[in-house]
């Protein structure tokens, strides 16, 4: 479903002042979308999105790790608990930390489910999750998911990808052309829930109206180049960009799951408010 929100009231405390057409109106839209693909069974992948206020969201996907058992388990506690934590430290922490806290706390929900469950020993996920805050994205990455960023018609990766070939690929000693096709491109070197410390990537970027978020697992972009992704895209919303992402994906017989996660920025992005604990703090040195 399509989130298009307008700003809600605090509660506790005075009336709010009455809000500005900036405020009231929506500064992006957000949607997710998974599928299981044209060739298996099970759908390992995962992904939520969360609307804070008019100005503020996220929005997350997990691959889990195919292989062992409990790859669907691993990407949907990921995505679960890192949603619930983020929502219980509303307003507590900025966005960024917020967002890092979150995903270690997916990370021990995984580790300990993989630790008690004998049939769920060794399980794990990729993860990659983006927080909105007025003009101000951070980022979590852990794994091969990605997060593309497009601007202007122009398309960029902002993640790295943690595998055995993405690594090569950074040295030097494959090409991209190579690495996009290599037997081993799925060989992860970071992973959530196999460690009680995920090993986390933390990005902390400004946007502006007129941008376009993509967070996908592997195989959307697998199949569709970075050039087809843009163009898919293109002059879309969030909902239709969701799902034009993943038919494209199916047309050509994906063999994995595919899952994208789409913001657009349509408003205008506001400079982040701060947090309840910052007001106070200025508050309390002005006495």
């Amino acid at each position: 479903m399509q989130h298009r929100v307008a700003a809600s009231e605090e509660e506790g405390g005075a009336p709010p002042a009455p809000p500005s057409p900036e405020e009231t109106a929506s500064s992006f839209e957000i949607d997710a979308h998974s599928d299981p693909g044209t060739e298996r069974a099970v759908n390992e992948d995962a992904c939520g999105t969360w609307i804070e206020n008019a100005t503020s969201g996220i929005a997350v996907v997990a691959d889990g790790v195919s292989g062992y058992e409990g790859g669907d388990t691993a990407s949907s506690t990921a995505v679960r608990t890192l949603l619930d934590f983020y929502r219980e430290r509303r307003g507590q922490e900025r966005p960024s930390k917020r967002l890092y806290r979150a995903v270690q706390r997916a990370n021990i929900a995984v580790y300990d489910l993989a630790t008690v469950v004998p049939e769920l020993r060794g399980m794990a996920s990729t993860l990659t999750a983006v927080a909105i805050d007025g003009d101000e994205l951070s980022t979590v990455h852990v794994g091969d998911s990605r997060l593309y960023l497009i601007r202007a018609g122009r398309i960029a990766q902002l993640t790295k990808d943690h595998t055995w070939v993405g690594e090569r690929s950074r040295l030097g000693l494959l090409s991209k052309e190579r690495a996009r096709t290599h037997p081993d491109r799925s060989i992860l070197t970071r992973s959530l829930g196999r460690e009680l410390v995920a090993s986390v990537d933390r990005i902390t970027t400004r946007i502006a109206r007129g941008d376009t978020l993509i967070v996908c697992s592997d195989g959307l972009y697998n199949v569709l180049s970075d050039s087809e992704i843009e163009e898919v895209v293109r002059a879309k919303d969030a909902s239709s960009s969701c799902r034009a992402l993943v038919d494209a994906a199916n047309q050509r017989g994906a063999p994995d799951n595919v899952t994208a996660a789409v913001v657009c920025f349509v408003g205008p992005v506001p400079a982040p408010r701060p947090s309840m604990i910052a007001t106070a703090l200025r508050r309390l040195s002005r006495k």
